[in-house]
């Protein structure tokens, strides 16, 4: 079933990379909008209004970052942030941290993809950099086995598997290297730190659950839990390609600023 639920969601979501503009960014919308949902029924904190406030700032957020107006997105995700803070009382800080959450990979996932240039590229690495990161940690994991990373937090975790991550990783950016697709000293730098990020956001996201006794985020996707469990590594990850993209290319340029060097 996990198998099954990944042949299905993978090529759609490379498909609707590959279209990016409004059909992306509706995606985007979507899942950021279940990753709000998610995080709140997961600290125990979904009322009604709560979700509903949010669900509705993140979709303003998506619209407007799809219509090129960032400023108007940010003030918007202000905004409904202290909304947010207010609904939630007692539980606003996270409240507010997972609308920051949704919120970022929003704006991130959008933006890397809106570089007509080089955003599909730059996409397309993330997710396989982060895909390469689960499946090799998956394998080398389980076949190597060994001490723990994290028992505490996520018992079945090893420093194999994280080590296996993070080399196979490194075969996506030579593979993207030998194809002509950015230098390969920098490509693998990035894809270094960004398996390194993902797997901090996957231990976040168990650290979360285990703060709050749950096992999973939801049953949304069959064989994967919900979207939390799913795309945790992603969120960190895209989160740290924008910072990269950012700080070299400007905030309308962060795929060709994570790719060209």
């Amino acid at each position: 079933m996990r198998v099954l639920a990944a042949l299905v969601l993978a090529p759609l979501a490379i498909a609707l990379a590959y279209a990016g503009g409004w059909l992306w960014a509706l995606l985007v919308t979507l899942v950021s909008i279940g990753l709000f949902a998610e995080w709140l029924m997961v600290v125990g904190a979904g009322s009604t209004a709560l979700t509903g406030a949010g669900t509705i700032a993140i979709a303003m957020m998506g619209l407007c970052v799809a219509a090129g107006a960032l400023k108007t997105a940010i003030i918007v995700g202000c905004i409904g942030g202290v909304i947010v803070m207010l609904i939630a009382r007692g539980k606003f800080v996270w409240a507010a941290t997972g609308f920051a959450y949704a919120a970022a990979a929003l704006l991130a996932s959008i933006l890397v993809r809106k570089d007509l240039a080089n955003g599909f590229s730059a996409l397309m690495f993330v997710l396989l950099v982060v895909w390469a990161t689960d499946i090799g940690g998956y394998f080398a994991g389980r076949s190597i086995g060994g001490p723990k990373l994290w028992p505490r937090v996520s018992p079945k975790k090893t420093w194999s598997g994280a080590l296996g991550g993070f080399m196979a990783s490194l075969a996506v950016a030579g593979g993207f290297a030998a194809c002509g697709i950015g230098k390969a000293i920098p490509l693998l730098l990035v894809s270094a730190i960004l398996s390194v990020v993902s797997q901090a956001g996957d231990l976040f996201e168990s650290a979360v659950k285990r703060r709050f006794g749950v096992k999973d985020s939801s049953h949304l996707i069959p064989g994967h839990g919900g979207l939390m469990d799913r795309l945790d590594g992603f969120v960190a990850a895209i989160l740290m390609a924008w910072i990269i993209g950012f700080v070299r290319h400007g905030a309308h340029s962060a795929g060709s600023g994570l790719m060209v060097w």
